[in-house]
């Protein structure tokens, strides 16, 4: 075993199973959520054909740092960590959209401001602009959150409380946690020498009460800079230095692969594969200040994870 790509566990109380584009959650009690931060990876919301060692648990732990570190902002889901690659925590009611914050012009919204949009997502943005310029203040840019297998779709504050997606008033306090969040993510990475370039977040219910739901500033979820260098490549107009998964995505474009209906992803090779892990151990030790500690991969691992869980399903 060299990468977790896949889970069949059956914990005590399991009422339920999803198995996303990388995480499979397991419901307990209908009340409790074990997720299980696989080594799969995802980019133009296809899974790809090999995973990516270490990387469930790179993400696993910048999420729960980060999870930790905004609870005073709005609550969020967790509970605790039991295990390097699970998240325990409780079951909210989803809102299907979500909460993506940009800090500059790059990515999608560059691609889409260069084929000629002037507005996205019903946020107008400005003529002129160029590619990684910071936008005046974040602007927040939602998409759909698409059913299993199918593409989120860009989407306006106005159209998602038109349809009934969510409610004006829970959507304000989306807008508002969201914001500050990314303020707090953008403040912690400066202390790290990045900087948080956008980002997403998903946020839900329980009991009447707005929760921040899934992981949060990991390199699955966001886009870093390095902040040295940023203004001189900038005016060059010379691609930055970044951390993130868009490097994956680029990869793919530059052999053929946009996630279109028909397209098939390239082969990954093992010079690929181990690029990747090492970018993703890269981002975790430069936004935690600490260096990574692998959980070995073994014949037990996975005897590992059902008995770290279980034993902390027995507390709860």
């Amino acid at each position: 075993m060299n990468a977790i790509t896949e889970t069949n566990f059956h914990f005590t109380r399991q009422t339920g199973k999803y198995v996303g584009k990388v995480r499979d959650v397991y419901t307990i009690d209908n009340k409790y959520l074990v997720l299980v931060a696989t080594d799969r990876i995802s980019a133009f919301d296809v899974v790809l054909p090999r995973g990516i060692p270490y990387k469930g648990q790179v993400l696993n732990q910048i999420a729960a740092r980060f999870l930790a570190a905004t609870a005073d902002i709005v609550p969020n889901w967790r509970i605790a960590s039991p295990d390097p690659v699970v998240t325990v925590g409780y079951r909210c009611e989803p809102f299907p959209v979500e909460m993506i914050v940009r800090g500059y012009l790059t990515g999608s919204a560059w691609r889409a401001y260069k084929a000629g949009a002037r507005e996205i997502c019903g946020v107008k943005i400005p003529e002129g602009m160029r590619e990684h310029q910071a936008f005046e203040k974040p602007v927040i840019t939602p998409t759909t959150k698409a059913e299993q297998g199918l593409h989120d779709e860009d989407i306006s504050r106005d159209e998602i409380i038109e349809r009934g997606l969510v409610s004006e008033a829970d959507y304000a306090q989306l807008e508002t946690a969201a914001l500050a969040l990314f303020m707090r993510g953008t403040q912690m990475a400066a202390e790290r020498g990045l900087i948080l370039v956008d980002t997403k977040y998903e946020f839900g219910k329980k009991d009447g009460k707005v929760y921040l739901i899934d992981e949060i500033h990991t390199p699955d979820s966001s886009r870093y800079f390095y902040a040295d260098g940023y203004a001189a490549r900038f005016a060059k107009g010379e691609p930055q230095r970044q951390l993130s998964k868009e490097f994956v995505r680029e990869w793919l474009m530059d052999n053929g692969f946009n996630g279109q209906k028909g397209q098939q992803a390239p082969a990954m090779t093992d010079t690929v594969v181990e690029g990747i892990t090492a970018r993703y151990i890269e981002l975790y030790e430069h936004i935690t200040g600490t260096k990574f500690t692998p959980e070995p991969y073994t014949e037990d691992t996975c005897e590992r994870i059902e008995t770290n869980v279980q034993n902390m399903l027995a507390r709860l």
